[in-house]
């Protein structure tokens, strides 16, 4: 008889849950999480094993590499598109488990990308270059703040970038001030050249990819747009179409519609939101390094609102970069814009 076993993947431990074909309980239990362990649990059952579903909590990676090296059929569960019947009133791990395993056998499991091993760590590397821009922007904010509340006037960005130590330690007279303001300087430059160090390790690992390649020759798709938008991706191929491309990197509207009225909204959730990220600068930067981008927001615009018509271009776009990445080819302005 088959088996299906799911896993309820906590901080530091899981509840494994099996069920058959019948949909009984076969094995429950609560395991530290510890690789060894759950692989020798699974041991007893893994000639009739089906599948196994983990679902795509912060730490998965560890437990989903594991059960892959062992030889497991691996699916991971999309939280932000399951949900569960609203009429349980009680709610435990045992159930987590074997409510995962229920949907694995009935096919109904909403399953999320198991991104390659090998590209993975570049990928989040990227990801924190892009949360330390955020604390610097922080920072350098907090700068130009106290410098303002001091002095009167404004501290530009510009200034900012240019400022060497010795300016900075003259900004303030007191002394707790020059404190506070060498405080907010220097970790904001510490901060640059780890930000530095990260676009230079992540470019020398992807510049010989062709989608990346190919992807840099979108008006206003720059180093870091480029290389967001490749490694977000992943394998182009896993995307059918250029529609399916474009609702997972959300470029296209979530809405409920009913005797042509708008219900309500649908998951937002759904998607990729660094990949959203960078097509909405994409589509920005595009706008100022092609005319015909420019042209068409306008049009958009007159005939929407602005909202709407940078997700139109940001739509285009993802669908030009869809074939780009898919048939290797360089961008072309007259298929994109063409009447």
């Amino acid at each position: 008889m088959n088996l299906y076993v799911g896993i309820d993947l906590h901080s530091t431990n899981s509840y494994i849950g099996i069920i058959n074909d019948d949909f009984k309980n076969v094995m429950e239990k609560r395991v530290p999480n510890n690789k060894d362990k759950i692989l020798n649990i699974l041991a007893q059952y893994s000639d009739k094993i089906i599948g196994v579903v983990v679902e795509s909590t912060y730490n998965w990676y560890w437990l989903v590499d594991a059960l892959m090296a062992a030889g497991y059929k691996v699916h991971l569960a999309n939280p932000a598109a399951m949900k569960q019947y609203e009429g349980i009133k009680y709610l435990n791990d045992k159930h987590d488990a074997n409510w995962l395993a229920k949907m694995l056998k009935l096919g109904i499991l909403p399953e999320g990308y198991i991104f390659p091993k090998n590209t993975r760590a570049i990928r989040d590397l990227l990801r924190r270059r892009g949360s330390l821009v955020q604390k610097r922007t922080a920072f350098k904010l907090m700068l130009q703040q106290i410098y303002s509340n001091q002095k009167g006037e404004s501290l530009s960005n510009n200034a900012m970038e240019k400022m060497k130590y010795a300016e900075a330690e003259k900004l303030f007279e007191e002394e707790a001030w020059q404190m506070n303001g060498l405080c907010l300087y220097e970790t904001s430059q510490h901060l640059k050249k780890q930000i530095t160090e990260i676009e230079k390790y992540v470019l020398k690992q992807c510049k010989d990819e062709w989608s990346y390649k190919g992807l840099k020759t979108v008006p206003g798709v720059g180093v870091v747009l480029g290389l967001t938008i490749a490694l977000e991706t992943g394998p182009i191929e896993r995307f059918l179409t250029a529609g399916d491309y474009a609702s997972y990197a959300r470029c296209v509207p979530t809405a409920y519609w009913s005797n042509k009225k708008k219900k309500g909204t649908g998951n937002q959730k759904n998607g990729n939101k660094y990949l959203a990220w960078a097509y909405a600068e994409a589509a920005s930067f595009c706008m100022r390094h092609c005319e015909e981008a420019k042209m068409f927001y306008q049009r958009k615009t007159a005939k929407t609102n602005k909202p709407k018509a940078y997700r139109a271009l940001a739509n285009k776009l993802s669908k030009a970069c869809y074939f780009i990445m898919r048939d290797g080819m360089a961008f072309d302005v007259n298929k994109l814009f063409q009447n």
